[in-house]
């Protein structure tokens, strides 16, 4: 019987299905808020308008310098890579989701008081790899330690 190895590494591209997803959404909020006659909707509009601003290429295209597009597990813990800074260690929180459409990565950094989160689609990924990514967040040990 071999030993379960505790190397894993994936990385993920921007999701076509999330941007239609995302742009639908906006342009829900954005007809609805036109509907309406609220009398604050013009800065309702506005912050859609922000909001797409800075999702866009920072979660849903990936284009940004911070944007996280790998995750990554060895003896040392849990690791997201971005551009900006590399691998960096965090410790994933126990509210993360592994479906088959979508995995949804709730982190932490280390020195952070708040959690992250990050969307992978089945679509960002080849099908293989995504379903080790899912059966790694559900049967992995120690998944939930914070990094040393």
């Amino acid at each position: 019987m071999s030993s379960p190895s505790n190397r894993f590494e994936c990385r993920w591209q921007a999701s076509r299905l999330l941007l239609v997803a995302y742009l639908f959404a906006q342009l829900f909020a954005l007809g609805s808020l036109l509907a309406l006659d609220l009398p604050y909707s013009s800065l309702g509009m506005l912050l859609c308008l922000a909001h797409a601003v800075w999702v866009l290429p920072r979660h849903i295209l990936l284009t940004h310098r911070s944007s996280i597009r790998g995750l990554c597990r060895d003896e040392d813990g849990w690791q997201v890579w971005s551009d900006a800074r590399g691998w960096h260690r965090v410790q994933l929180r126990p509210d993360s989701l592994a479906l088959p459409l979508i995995v949804v990565l709730r982190y932490r950094v280390q020195g952070e008081r708040w959690a992250r989160s990050i969307c992978v689609p089945a679509d960002s990924q080849v099908a293989d790899v995504h379903r080790r990514l899912r059966v790694r967040l559900k049967f992995s040990r120690r998944r939930w330690l914070a990094p040393e």
